[in-house]
């Protein structure tokens, strides 16, 4: 009984592997996105590589903008793709850099099932790479979206006066 238990949750677990890559949703065909992968790790440092590429994830409360609030925008790491302004981060509590909303084009939404959870990934929408992950938990004043991303997938600009 107990080898049919563990056949069966092999199976599924198969299964939503197999339905995960049958994404249909077009990749951006542009220069940036078309590069090796040899050209991104010579790109980019070996943190910015494993969350940008490989869809990694910053630990919580230890990224450069989880608490950072100056005056700017906050651009893509891999391909300088303008994403957020700062007048749209707030402190979310959650330990990584929060956002109410992305600039109009700038980011991508693909449907997430990995580690057995249904969530919304955000992808910049120059190069492909992963910025995070988008909740309906934010403000609701605002847009009650809570863009969650990694500080390292990411450079700030700071606001020329």
């Amino acid at each position: 009984m107990l080898a049919m238990k563990n056949l069966f949750l092999l199976l599924l677990v198969i299964t939503f592997q197999s339905c995960q890559s049958q994404n249909k949703e077009p990749k951006n065909m542009n220069s940036n996105s078309k590069k090796t992968e040899a050209q991104w790790k010579a790109e980019l440092t070996p943190e910015q590589y494993e969350v940008l590429r490989n869809k990694g994830t910053e630990r919580a409360f230890t990224g450069e903008y989880w608490d950072h609030f100056e005056k700017g925008k906050y651009v893509c790491a891999g391909c300088g793709n303008d994403l957020f302004t700062s007048d749209t981060k707030f402190d979310s509590h959650c330990g990584w850099p929060s956002f109410d909303k992305a600039i109009k084009g700038s980011v991508v939404y693909v449907q997430d099932l990995s580690y057995g959870m249904v969530r919304t990934e955000v992808l910049c929408a120059k190069c492909d790479g992963h910025l995070g992950h988008i909740f309906d938990d934010g403000p609701k004043e605002t847009t009650g979206q809570r863009f969650c991303m990694n500080s390292v997938s990411m450079k700030f600009v700071p606001e020329t006066k």
